[in-house]
């Protein structure tokens, strides 16, 4: 084993506490109460992790339009720990067209349990749990349809598709649903993704319900028709070649005399995706270049003063100083040579003191590298004398030049933010290998923070363009004050592994297999 690896598994626990299994979480609600007159309820589940006593998302289904009884196509993949109590919470909302994410939403009720319980049916919710196998593959599927009869008076229909695994008890397990084509007898859906446990079990002959729908804004969906399918027939598109099933109405077949079928569903490509892992990634050579960016801003208060989030204590590390040390002693392990980009922003700077949001801290603009987090430190705790706090909070110029090289970017502030430059910025970075993760200092409100985050929907520039993936992590310090370094480096590093592995995958960027005579490291697998 390497040293690298040794070092960095240790630090993420790996041999202490060993992840026995990955479990599967499906969400699914009967008769939730429908508090609007008017309307049905456009529901949504978020499901959280309890850790030292703070309830912190860890992702959240679609939402589902008009529907008190809905079946969500989300699947949560967690980790199951044998020896430990993980607590869940479900939150169910009432998200409409009109909300602006989670924060404006009707909050209809939730319930707790234990991920070894995954509990008794409550507040009319079922979670369902399924361990999975050893197969971590996924496949594309790219589906279409023709002449799918039309259900609709005044226009064509609106399709959307919905794919069950029929199990070993008959019963039916949704694996997704597709979006909703409008007004089209010709629909082509979106290519997705799924996993092959999800799909049929790791079973190429499973047998897979096909069941499509004419979507309607009341919920009531009208029914087009349906086939049956297996994995090992879907396999035929893998080589260029389309598949295709009838899509057939079974009350129509008995009625109708020339009834052929309601339409032809029709399966263009077919991907099996080996997916590798964050360590498969690091053994390979993978390298993460961390850097550091620190707010400035003279909302922290006038260093001088004890009030300050800059104040430096003899004896006590500011905030600053406790999350650049907790999160920096686990990344470094991932960096060979141990150098560390720190940046400044929102400050005016010697020798002019003009404003400046993309500074070295240790004032060696050719050369912002420090020593070890240690040196990082000492690189801050000596500029703060030679700087006059000012802003405005801006770090768009740092996400833009860190976002040269793969990084992960630690970001330490206050944070009333220039929300449209930093927008922009975090999209244009989400098409590169980049993760940025923001840790609030100090009682500031940090709702604009939630957003940028991405878990309240996806983030969108001030032009409309989405985030490519999901590369910000945001966490305020002062959930963690009274709690240990580790606590709060293991929530904002959480989802790092899986957006590195999400990046290569979809650049199709395969890790290299490590020789056992390579002693050192490269970067780009």
């Amino acid at each position: 084993m390497s040293n690298i690896y040794e070092s960095a598994a240790t630090t993420l626990g790996l041999f202490n506490s060993p992840c026995l299994a990955k479990v599967e979480l499906r969400v699914t609600c009967k008769g939730i109460s429908d508090r609007d007159a008017l309307s049905k309820p456009d529901p949504c589940v978020l499901i959280k992790m309890q850790s030292h006593g703070q309830w912190l998302e860890v992702d959240r289904t679609e939402v589902i339009r008009s529907s008190i009884s809905p079946t969500f196509s989300k699947v949560f993949t967690l980790d199951f720990y044998f020896e430990e109590v993980q607590r869940l919470r479900y939150e169910l909302y009432d998200i409409s067209s009109s909300h602006n994410g989670i924060k404006e939403a009707d909050f209809l009720g939730a319930m707790e349990c234990t991920l070894g319980q995954v509990g008794p049916p409550s507040m009319a919710s079922y979670v369902t749990a399924e361990e999975l196998t050893g197969n971590d593959d996924y496949v594309e599927l790219s589906f279409s349809a023709r002449k799918l009869d039309d259900k609709d008076f005044f226009s064509k229909s609106d399709p959307f598709l919905e794919i069950f695994r029929i199990n070993d008890d008959s019963s039916l397990q949704l694996v997704h649903r597709t979006e909703t084509v409008m007004n089209n007898l010709n629909p082509v859906w979106k290519t997705f993704k799924t996993s092959l446990n999800s799909l049929c079990s790791g079973d190429h002959d499973r047998p897979l319900k096909c069941t499509v729908w004419d979507w309607d804004s009341n919920g009531k969906h009208d029914f087009i028709g349906e086939f049956q399918a297996t994995f090992k027939e879907m396999r035929g598109a893998m080589d260029g070649r389309q598949v295709q099933w009838e899509c057939i109405n079974p009350k129509y077949k008995i009625k109708k005399k020339n009834y052929k079928n309601s339409g032809i569903v029709i399966l263009n490509q077919c991907k099996i995706i080996k997916m590798h892992s964050f360590l498969d990634y690091i053994m390979g050579g993978c390298q993460i270049q961390f850097t550091v960016a620190i707010d400035f801003t003279a909302s922290n208060g006038d260093p001088h003063n004890s009030c300050s989030l800059h104040y430096i204590h003899p004896y006590q590390p500011n905030e600053y100083l406790k999350a650049l040390v907790a999160v920096g002693e686990i990344c470094q392990d991932y960096d060979s040579d141990k150098m560390f980009p720190a940046f400044g922003f929102g400050a005016r700077i010697p020798p002019d003191f003009k404003v400046s949001h993309d500074f070295a801290v240790n004032f060696n603009e050719e050369n912002p590298e420090c020593a070890g987090i240690q040196g990082v430190v000492e690189a801050y705790q000596n500029c703060l004398p030679k700087l006059q706090l000012y802003g405005p909070t801006n770090i768009a110029p740092i996400i833009q030049k860190v976002a040269r090289s793969l990084s992960v970017l630690l970001s330490l502030g206050q944070w009333e933010i220039y929300m449209a430059d930093t927008r922009e910025a975090i999209v244009q970075a989400s098409h590169l290998p980049m993760s940025i993760i923001i840790v609030g200092v100090g009682s500031a409100d940090f709702s604009d923070m939630q957003m940028l985050d991405g878990d309240d929907g996806i983030l969108r520039s001030p032009k409309g363009e989405p985030c490519l993936r999901d590369i910000v992590q945001f966490v305020p310090f002062r959930n963690f004050k009274h709690g240990s370094p580790a606590e709060l480096a293991k929530t904002v590093l959480a989802e790092v592994p899986n957006q590195v592995v999400d990046y290569y995958n979809n650049k199709g960027i395969k890790p290299k297999v490590p020789s056992e005579f390579e002693s050192s490291r490269t970067f780009a697998p």
